[in-house]
Formats: C-alpha cells, structure tokens, sequence
C-alpha cells in the first residue's frame, strides 16, 4: 500500500508527519527506525570520518604474528537466510574415545577496526546493529560487517578460533583459544540446513557440492544435541520465544511472519555458548578481566511459582533453574502449540540481561537461563561492540600485551553496553509495534484470543496469537497478571507512533 505523508493517515484518520510525497511502508516503516534511533541517541549514519576511515582500507587484515592454517577444514557458516554479515564458522573433528573436536571461528574484526579509531567511536556509540523490520541498521559500516571483516564464502580470513574437545557426554575435556587463516567453504542458512537434517527436506546444493560436509555438518548436531541435553540437566531453561518477522511484498508489507527455533539454530546457539565459556575462562586463567553477560536470578520468582500452580505444579519457593527447566519441559510436552507462550512469560518475569566486568579471583556474577557461571559474549564482532572488546582481550593476552582498557574503563563499557542494548531493544520493538499497528489497522473491533506479557504500573501488554501482535490493553486490565490468558478487542491503532490498544471482551 502507499502511505501518503501529506493527508490524513490510514491508522483512525491520525495524520501523518512524514515529508510531502508518497511514501512505501517499507520507506515510513525506516523513518520511523530513524527516528526513533535519534530520539534515544543512536547514530543512524557514519560520521565522515569512519567512512574517510574505511575508504582508506585497503582490503581484509593480512595475517601476521603466530597464526594458524587452517584453511583446508570443512568451515562452514549458518545464519538467517538473509545474514550478510557472517561472524563465526564451525567445523568438527570425530576423536578417539567418542571425543569430539569444534571448532569455532570468530572474525577478526579489531584486525582492521583500531580501538579509538573513528570507525571504533561510532561503534561504540551504538555498540550493537539495529535490525528493523524494513532497515538495518550495522554497526559498521557494509564495506566491513559484510565484505572486510566478515567470513565470506570461499574468501580467506583471519580469524580467532576456540578449539574445544568434548567428551561423549558433552562435558567439556580440554580448549584452547588461538588465531588462524580459514576459508568458508559453504554459506548455508538455518531453515534449509534443519529441514534437511530433520528429513523434511533436501540437502542445500552448497552441501551436496562440497565432499565430506554433509557429514562434517551430521556430527555437528549430535555433539551439539549432546550439549544441549547435558546443561539443561543442569538447568538451562529450555525457553523457545519468537519474534514477528515482517514479510513484504515489494516494498509493501503483506504479513508477519513467526521465525521459531530450530535444529541448525540450536546447534549453532549451542556451540556459541560453548565457545563463549571458553573465552571467558581463557582471559581468567590469563589473568585478564572481561566483561561478562550476566542473567541474575528472576526478579519475580514468586509470580513464575504462581504461574506453574495455574497448571497444577510445583516449584520451589527459591530460585532453581533445575526445577524450573524441569517444568518446562513438562509443558513443552503437554502443549508444544502454546509452550512459546509460555516461554515469553517466562521470559518477562526473570528480566532482561546485562553487562558486568568480571576481575580475576572475583565470584563469576553467572547466566541463570543458561546455567553457566564463566559467559563472555565474543563471537559477534560485528554487531556487538562487548565483542569485538572481548576479542581485543583475548588478542592481548595472546601475545602477551597489556591490557588494552583500564579497569575502571571496562567497568564504564560494561554499563554503556548495557544502556545503549536497551535503547536499541526499545527502537527495534517501536518499529515492530508500528509494522504490526500497519498491518492491524484495518480490523478495529475484532476479538482476539491473548496472553498477558507485562502488568506493572505503567500499563498492562498482551499478545494475540493470531497474527502474533503485542499492544497495550487499555480497558479490563484489573487483577490480570503476566501469563494470564484472555480475551480482547482491537479499539484503536497509531502506526506513527507504534500503539496498538486493546479492551478486554
């Protein structure tokens, strides 16, 4: 549809504030992200200098010091099926005994991107990659996060990798950390790589094309499988909430559509935590500090016990993610249709994530959803700056460098990191909220099955399940409390303004 900035809008006869012309919702919809990123501090665009910066490189980092080749592996990436901007590849190593060898990749991304460098300041005042539903927003520029510094198929790279060995239970026998030259044999996407490891579809062309990887990519899985298995033994939750994913048609959006988890997603998330464990206690043993991804116990323990007695359960009147993750899988089983309902309850109530730094000979702060005490977010570094910060501690303690940031410097990095994944965490939700309030507006008065994802002073969220929108009920929110479900109806929409309200029926 076109949206027309000088008349009156489609969403309850509001009027627009775009400038004079027509306007695509893919057009508005990035509007919107501008604007809702400038009104937070963020910077949409690349300062002048970050680009004379990039102008300036002259090509991907060159190998020099003690690096690796390991470029006749079986490298492999997997991500959405639209990612450009590829920061790890795995591959594995069958071994004596059961054992298995993965290997993790990162991209060398500080090899080209200098700590206080003008490309370094921008990335540092976002320090994350804003993804909306009609632009994306990388916290480097293309020129790097998709080309230079990412792991492109069939391109050589530098890259840091974490050797890990598990035992045939999935417990951890030995790691190392070290740089290497690798080259990306396949770029495969998650959907097409678990519907073929699931049977449910044919193998990717790039697989067949490539000898050995399907096989390489079977024992992937089952180690990955293995892991999964053993931390949630241990009390990692077994969550599986989903996020709306705009579909267009052109430049028109013509629905949203649910992106659930899946094997090659479990898989790659698996080996991401796995490589992460290992960072955080490499730079330990090196005596290093690091910033550290911390997940502290629920902050409304006692209303996820009320939410398990609604299904006849019991939980303990403690934080334990043992008993937690035990009542999950429970309800996955008895109603795998609604458990990702239950899992965004879940989510809401044990709170959002934070940045912490983490001093050697110090209590690891710990993940509760994960069950790890030793988590250092590393294998993104080009999209999140904790990263690529990571990434140059362990480049210093690899070479046996001094630290590149001062204590109290990483501690103010820790708390910007978190401030500004907020920030972006609020603009990404504002641009979903305005594409799903485009696409609703058209059924003001319809009743709506729904569950409720925050009740607080502020006001009261729900979710309809059909299509999967969130928006504030406004009228009968009295006495509900997350988790809840009821019955709503749509009264009004703002897309401008990403405002969705409900009545309960």
């Amino acid at each position: 549809m076109k949206l027309t900035g000088s008349g009156p809008g489609l969403v309850c006869g509001q009027a627009r504030h775009f400038p004079q012309g027509d306007f695509t919702d893919r057009a508005a919809l990035a509007a919107i992200a501008r604007k809702a990123m400038v009104e937070r501090g963020l910077e949409p665009d690349y300062p002048p200098a970050a680009l004379r910066q990039l102008a300036a490189i002259g090509g991907p980092a060159a190998a020099t010091g003690d690096v690796r080749d390991l470029r006749d592996r079986l490298w492999a990436s997997i991500d959405n099926d639209d990612s450009r901007d590829l920061d790890q590849l795995t591959v594995a190593e069958a071994l004596a005994g059961d054992r298995v060898r993965i290997l993790v990749a990162v991209a060398d991304v500080d090899a080209l991107v200098s700590k206080g460098s003008a490309l370094d300041a921008h990335a540092l005042c976002n320090t994350t990659s804003v993804y909306t539903p009609a632009a994306i927003f990388p916290m480097l520029p293309e020129g790097l996060s998709t080309n230079l510094t990412s792991l492109n198929e069939d391109q050589e790279r530098i890259a840091l990798v974490a050797d890990i060995v598990f035992e045939a239970d999935g417990s951890l026998a030995a790691s190392d950390i070290y740089r290497a030259r690798v080259r990306n044999r396949a770029k495969l996407a998650y959907r097409g790589v678990a519907a073929w490891l699931t049977g449910e579809g044919p193998a990717p062309q790039r697989i067949l094309d490539t000898p050995g990887l399907d096989a390489n990519l079977r024992l992937q899985d089952q180690i990955a499988r293995r892991l999964v298995d053993l931390r949630h033994r241990h009390g990692a939750l077994s969550l599986e909430t989903i996020e709306p994913r705009a579909i267009f048609d052109g430049d028109s959006l013509s629905d949203l559509d649910l992106d659930p988890t899946n094997r090659a997603r479990q898989l790659i998330e698996d080996f991401m935590i796995a490589a992460n464990g290992v960072t955080a206690n490499f730079l330990k043993a090196k005596g290093f500090p690091s910033l550290r991804r911390v997940l502290r116990s629920p902050e409304r323990w006692s209303r996820i016990v009320g939410l398990a007695a609604g299904f006849g359960e019991r939980l303990p009147d403690a934080p334990d993610g043992v008993a937690l993750e035990a009542f999950l899988t429970r309800r996955r089983a008895a109603d795998p249709a609604k458990f990702p309902d239950l899992s965004l309850a879940v989510v809401k109530l044990i709170g959002r994530g934070e940045y912490a730094l983490y001093l050697p000979g110090g209590e690891p702060p710990g993940h509760f959803g994960l069950a790890v005490r030793d988590y250092a977010h590393s294998t993104a570094p080009n999209r999140r700056f904790p990263d690529l910060i990571t990434q140059r501690l362990l480049k210093a303690a690899l070479a046996g460098a001094p630290l590149p940031y001062a204590v109290a410097e990483l501690t103010d990095l820790a708390q910007r990191c978190t401030e500004r994944e907020d920030a972006v965490a609020k603009v990404e939700r504002q641009v979903r909220k305005s594409a799903a309030a485009l696409l609703i507006s058209k059924r003001i008065g319809e009743k709506f099955d729904a569950i409720v994802t925050g009740a607080s002073p502020k006001g009261t969220w729900v979710r309809v399940f059909h299509p999967p929108i969130e928006g504030r009920l406004d009228r009968g929110f009295q006495g509900l409390d997350v988790g809840d479900r009821v019955s709503v109806r749509l009264i009004h929409t703002d897309f401008e303004r990403g405002f969705i309200d409900f009545a309960r029926a």
